[in-house]
């Protein structure tokens, strides 16, 4: 996408991203990479085309040459063998001035002398190894049928021109292939984009804009006909992502709003199981920690708050006492009234204890069968017996009917009355025990009465 910033250079149009940083055009790539694959094949195509130059500029000095001395062989041999001092003289001077020719040499032979060599050069020539050179002996027909060697011709060619020939031809070949290259990437670069580039910006302009609320809006690229090519692909496929993606989010949205009602819903189902939970926590509580029977606490309760009682009063230094409480031939009861009747004078005994010990920190507990128990903090084994006494008092009052008691015509309680000794006791279960004592003294006695 194009986007104009104040800090865009007039005419700045390279894309940039939504965060304002610049972005490669693929024109420009696409035409880097055909100039650097332009600059490889200038650079292969110049040495090959080079190689195949010089070998044609040596064959042509090779041509230039071999005719120089078909144009000048019979002359030099007819001056030698006519003994034209001047003649021979300009013949070589002839030959050395040809522009394709370096040195001549001119070996004169003649019968009974030593041979006379004429040379001549260009200027600066101080031989080649490069340059093609000519080899001639020179003859002539003195009379029909005969023939005789006069002398000895060599030419050599002139490397310096053949380099300055091959310089020309290479500046030739490099500068037509850097046009066909800058030709080449310049077409390249057009055609790219008015093509490609173009409609891949009107793309990503699109894309920039585009928003949850506008996804019905279908992607157009303006091009003449339909080419069925790539960029018709991705025209396409826009559009057809688009429409999914609307279709997605009104699906989301239906779902959120289902979502919603099923969370609300399933908040009140929670609520009441949490309810239904606690409360359900609440009946085990009571299962764990009170008899079912008689609502009192049972023994497991009972276990757990000795220690802190028994703690506590050693740690305060103040009394604490423990009844133990047991109904009168309970077994008997249970055998002339039946199990019901049974459980019911249960429940009306732990009523009636329920009742008298309910301050702050008195406990009463069923600790099994016929058997009670009671916590009284803050009293000593006085106060404790007194407590006692007033629990026998009210049970009387109450009348349970007991006609197979031997002691008396109504329910009645033996009851073991032990304080705390912290000199001598420990933990509670010896607190415990000496009330346990005290009731089975009670019982010895004749029942229906406390005993410390």
């Amino acid at each position: 996408m194009q986007i104009e910033t104040p800090s865009d250079p007039p005419g700045d149009t390279r894309p940039t991203t939504r965060t304002g940083q610049r972005t490669g055009s693929l024109a420009r790539r696409l035409v880097l990479a055909t100039l650097a694959f332009c600059v490889l094949f200038t650079a292969a195509t110049v040495l090959v085309r080079t190689w195949f130059a010089w070998n044609t500029n040596l064959a042509n000095m090779n041509a230039e040459l071999t005719l120089i001395d078909q144009v000048f062989q019979g002359t030099l041999s007819k001056a030698v063998w006519e003994m034209d001092d001047q003649a021979l003289q300009t013949q070589i001077d002839s030959v050395a001035t040809a522009a394709p020719v370096g040195r001549v040499q001119l070996k004169i032979l003649r019968p009974g002398r030593a041979p006379e060599i004429l040379e001549r050069q260009h200027n600066g020539h101080t031989g080649s190894i490069r340059a093609p050179a000519l080899h001639r002996q020179l003859t002539i027909a003195p009379y029909p049928g005969a023939s005789e060697v006069v002398g000895e011709l060599t030419i050599e060619g002139d490397e310096s021109l053949l380099w300055k020939r091959l310089w020309k031809e290479v500046a030739i070949i490099m500068l037509t292939q850097i046009i066909q290259s800058l030709a080449l990437a310049g077409l390249i670069m057009g055609m790219f984009n008015r093509s490609v580039t173009l409609h891949v910006r009107r793309i990503a302009r699109h894309l920039e804009h585009l928003t949850p609320l506008n996804l019905k809006t279908h992607l157009t690229l303006e091009r003449r006909g339909k080419a069925g090519d790539e960029l018709d692909l991705l025209e396409a496929g826009v559009n057809d992502l688009q429409d999914k993606l609307a279709a997605h989010l009104e699906r989301q949205a239906r779902d959120e709003i289902a979502l919603a009602a099923s969370r609300d819903q399933l908040a009140e189902l929670v609520e009441q199981r949490t309810a239904q939970l606690k409360a359900a926590n609440t009946r085990l509580e009571a299962l764990t920690r009170f008899d079912p029977l008689t609502g009192l606490a049972n023994r497991r309760h009972f276990d757990e708050l000795k220690a802190l009682e028994f703690n506590r009063a050693l740690r305060h230094r103040q009394p604490l006492s423990v009844l133990m409480c047991d109904i009168d031939f309970f077994k008997l009861y249970n055998d002339t009234y039946g199990h019901a009747r049974g459980d019911q004078c249960l429940r009306d005994v732990a009523l009636a204890m329920s009742a008298l010990f309910s301050r702050s920190g008195e406990l009463v507990a069923r600790l099994g069968g016929e058997e009670f128990a009671v916590l009284l903090p803050g009293q000593d084994e006085q106060q404790a017996l007194a407590s006692a006494d007033r629990l026998r008092g009210l049970l009387a009052r109450q009348q349970l009917v007991h006609s197979a008691s031997p002691v008396s015509p109504f329910v009645t309680l033996s009851i073991g009355v032990a304080e705390l000794d912290p000199a001598n006791m420990e933990h509670f279960d010896q607190l415990l025990q000496s009330a346990d004592r005290a009731l089975y003294r009670a019982k010895s006695q004749g029942r229906d009465r406390c005993v410390i």
